[in-house]
Order: C-alpha cells, then sequence, then structure tokens
C-alpha cells in the first residue's frame, strides 16, 4: 500500500488559508466533517432502541440528553475520521470536497473542535443519563475513531466487517440509556446492524473501487475484485435475514413487523442476487442507496409494531 495515504494533507499554507476563512464558514465546515446525513440514522436507530426499552414513551429528560449526546460524540467521530483520512479523501471524487481534504479547515482547528464536541456529549451522557451509556459511547468513539479509521481500514480488506462493530452501536446505546443495562434484545438490535453494514458498505465500495485503489485504500474489491465481494455480500444478506427475524423471536415485535421486515428482506435479496450474477456500477448505486431505505424501513417498523 503506498504510504501516501497517511502523510499530511495540509500543509502551512493551507492552514493559513484556513484561518483566514470567516469563523463562522469555518464552523459550517466542521459541521458538514461531522457527516449529518450519517448521524441522522445513527441518532434514529439509537432512538428507537430507547423505545424499544421502554413499556410506553421513554423519559423524556432521558430520551432528549441521550439523542443530543450521541449525536455530538458520533460527529466528533465522523470529524475525526475525516482528518485522518484528509490525503485519501483528496484523491477521491466522493469526498475531495471535505474541508479537512480541501484545507478549508486546519488541522489543529478540526481537532479542538472534535475534542470539544465529543467531550460536551460524554459529559450529557454521564451526568444526565448515565455512566453505563457513556463509557459505551466512549468505547463506540475509540472503535470508529481509533480503531477503524487508523487501523483496520488502511491495513485489512476485512475493514468495514470488523470496524462495523462502532456502526451497529447506536440501537444498544439508546436501550443502556433508558434500562440502564444491555440485555439480549438490544444485542438483537446491535446484530442486525453489524451484518447489514458490509453489504451496505461493500456496495458502496464496488462502484467507488477505482478510487479506493488510486488511495491505496485495500477495499475488498480492490482486492479481491468485484464478483467475489458480490457473492459475500449475497450471503451477509442471506444471514441479515435471519438476524431480522430475532426481534419476532424473542417477543420484541409481533406480525406486523414480521411482515415489513420479510418483504424487506426479499427486495434486498433479490438486489444482492442481481448484483453477484450480473454487476454494473448502477446496480450497485441502486442497492448502496436500497440498503439505506432497507435499515430505515426496518427500524421504523419496529417502531410502529412496538405502539400497536
Amino acid at each position: 500500500m503506498s504510504t501516501s495515504v497517511r502523510e499530511p494533507a495540509a500543509t502551512p499554507v493551507n492552514e493559513l488559508v484556513a484561518a483566514a476563512r470567516p469563523f463562522g464558514r469555518r464552523l459550517a465546515d466542521f459541521f458538514a466533517l461531522c457527516k449529518p446525513r450519517v448521524n441522522s440514522l445513527i441518532v434514529f436507530t439509537a432512538m428507537i432502541g430507547m423505545f424499544m426499552a421502554s413499556s410506553g414513551l421513554p423519559p423524556l429528560r432521558i430520551f432528549l440528553a441521550a439523542s443530543l449526546g450521541i449525536a455530538l460524540v458520533a460527529g466528533a467521530a465522523a470529524a475525526i475520521n475525516c482528518l485522518v483520512e484528509r490525503t485519501a479523501d483528496a484523491l477521491m471524487a466522493r469526498t475531495r470536497w471535505r474541508a479537512t481534504a480541501s484545507g478549508k479547515i486546519g488541522t489543529a482547528e478540526t481537532l479542538s473542535l472534535a475534542c470539544l464536541v465529543g467531550g460536551c456529549g460524554l459529559w450529557i451522557l454521564y451526568v444526565l443519563v448515565n455512566p453505563l451509556t457513556m463509557w459505551l459511547t466512549l468505547a463506540t468513539f475509540l472503535g470508529y475513531a481509533v480503531i477503524y479509521t487508523l487501523l483496520l481500514k488502511p491495513a485489512t480488506p476485512m475493514n468495514i466487517v470488523i470496524g462495523g462493530a462502532s456502526g451497529a452501536m447506536p440501537p444498544l446505546l439508546g436501550w443502556a440509556a433508558v434500562t440502564g443495562s444491555v440485555g439480549p434484545e438490544a444485542i438483537a438490535l446491535f446484530l442486525i446492524i453489524f451484518i447489514w453494514t458490509p453489504p451496505h458498505f461493500w456496495a458502496l465500495a464496488c462502484y467507488r473501487r477505482e478510487e479506493y485503489a488510486k488511495a491505496g485504500l485495500p477495499m475488498l474489491p480492490v482486492t479481491h475484485g468485484v464478483e467475489f465481494t458480490c457473492l459475500h455480500s449475497l450471503l451477509y444478506v442471506v444471514m441479515l435475514t435471519g438476524a431480522t427475524l430475532i426481534p419476532y423471536s424473542l417477543g420484541m415485535s409481533g406480525p406486523l413487523y414480521l411482515a415489513a421486515v420479510l418483504t424487506l428482506d426479499a427486495i434486498f435479496l433479490t438486489y444482492a442476487w442481481r448484483l453477484w450474477r450480473n454487476y454494473s456500477d448502477d446496480l450497485a448505486k441502486s442497492t448502496f442507496r436500497w440498503s439505506i431505505l432497507y435499515l430505515t424501513l426496518l427500524f421504523a417498523a419496529l417502531l410502529v409494531d412496538h405502539f400497536i
């Protein structure tokens, strides 16, 4: 792998240019680094975890504090991710617009803001929610910003499989926020997102494989080819189909969720099968978009079923 991926992207000149930008504009740049669209799905699944852990509505103070705290820590982790990967991001059309990659916001400023935002989030969780949720959220932060971003992503094509554990934590965090513990129901929600993550991300990696290769990142389509990746995506979707039935088997949901998830799984399996048998970049893009909608609808079905 090329060592250029680990080299600093920002030169002293870029740091001076970044410092000259209005502070409000730099704050907007930092907010974009927090990946608000991705963060919204993280917070949504954490909220579902809180609802599923409650017999009725979760306590409003806990609900609001946990949602805010998790959002802040997740945003800080995303900003650290962008900072670490700024050189690779500058080589990829999908990410070269990021302020860390283009030099619009400096390294020290990004790191300082991320520490401030993440620290505030952890403080909110410790004081207004409970220590368990804070510690689990801190572990999630370290898993994504350090273990996945620094160690796994540049080192192994299985990066997203192992690193996906961090992205699967939000519903478990929501459950812990309400109950102060982690039960089998929370682990079932974690398992769904954990298994969902590889086929979701591999669809993106397939149609962006040339950019990942240029950036020197050993994503599975780069190291083992598209057909191999699509086959493993299909196998993961098969496992996902089984995992999505666990909430029903545990009595967390009823017939409405079961009907919804069987339909969603059938559509996802169709996408994965077609991607393996007749790959195209357009189909990979459609599969990636569907995977996001799939997870949103699955957790929405859990929520609706919970209150019926």
